[in-house]
């Protein structure tokens, strides 16, 4: 069996409403290309936002400016999308996220446009880069999640995490471990460190696992000043890259082989023989 995918690549505003056009322009794009699924990169309705609480707080409930837009987008398309991730200032317990934070909210839409699953990306990009803009504490605007989440779809069942998760080898075994056949890392990966690293963890989670790798990404240069390093890619579970795309602004369509997936899985069967 095999499942048709988009994935859209932006280089997105920090302005919500000047992003908006854009998904909606693209993610119909994607849909008239007879595809099950699409696939948002992180940050899609605002990158480098000066107040990202004020978006969270307009997104508490599913009638949210951006989360009903891709709702309805999804059930005007009779597609499912996997939106990247959004600022939230609510956790999934409905619990406030403390004063001057939100949450990075990945959201999975179905084709009816119902919210199915909701991931709140893990690990902060606290860091330092030679680029532009040099230093990242993403934890002082972003509270980290702490659940792992799987969902069945059309696809199969899907792992989801985000951008810098894919650093983090455990987390993706953990996916695999719950049923994961395929794993998402909507990104927004600096030039620097995308340029150096991004493949080869790629490679590395789909090999670790048998299973498919799915990055929609940012990939240009921002009106916030960041930049970003694009490349959106799907690499296959024998660690093959699938699709991959530039810069600016595309779609890019992947087909999954599970059967293939189900071949290598039988034939060397890691999953069986684990020691530790």
């Amino acid at each position: 069996m095999k499942h048709r995918i988009a994935l859209v690549q932006m280089v997105s505003s920090k302005d919500v409403a000047l992003n908006l056009p854009r998904v909606d322009a693209l993610v119909r794009r994607a849909s008239g290309l007879g595809v099950e699924a699409i696939f948002l990169p992180e940050n899609f309705a605002a990158l480098g936002n000066d107040e990202p609480r004020a978006i969270g707080d307009a997104e508490t409930s599913p009638q949210g400016p951006v989360r009903g837009f891709v709702a309805e987008l999804a059930r005007d398309l009779g597609c499912w999308i996997f939106a990247g991730t959004l600022p939230l200032s609510v956790r999934p317990d409905g619990s406030p996220v403390p004063a001057g934070r939100v949450r990075a909210a990945s959201f999975v839409f179905d084709h009816t446009g119902n919210e199915v699953a909701r991931y709140d990306k893990i690990h902060m990009f606290d860091v330092d880069v030679e680029d532009n803009q040099k230093h990242y504490v993403e934890s002082n605007t972003f509270e980290p999640g702490d659940a792992v989440v799987c969902l069945d779809s059309p696809i199969g069942t899907v792992g989801l995490g985000v951008c810098y998760d894919i650093r983090f080898p455990e987390l993706y075994r953990r996916l695999g471990s719950d049923g994961a056949l395929s794993m998402t890392v909507p990104s927004a990966f600096t030039r620097v460190t995308g340029a150096a690293h991004f493949e080869v963890l790629m490679r590395a989670r789909a090999i670790e696992n048998f299973a498919f790798m799915i990055a929609a990404c940012q990939g240009g240069v921002h009106d916030s000043g960041r930049e970003t390093y694009g490349n959106s890619m799907v690499v296959g579970p024998w660690g093959d890259v699938i699709c991959r795309g530039g810069e600016g602004e595309d779609v890019i369509v992947a087909e999954l082989d599970m059967d293939r997936l189900q071949e290598i899985r039988r034939d060397m069967p890691v999953h069986r023989q684990r020691r530790l």
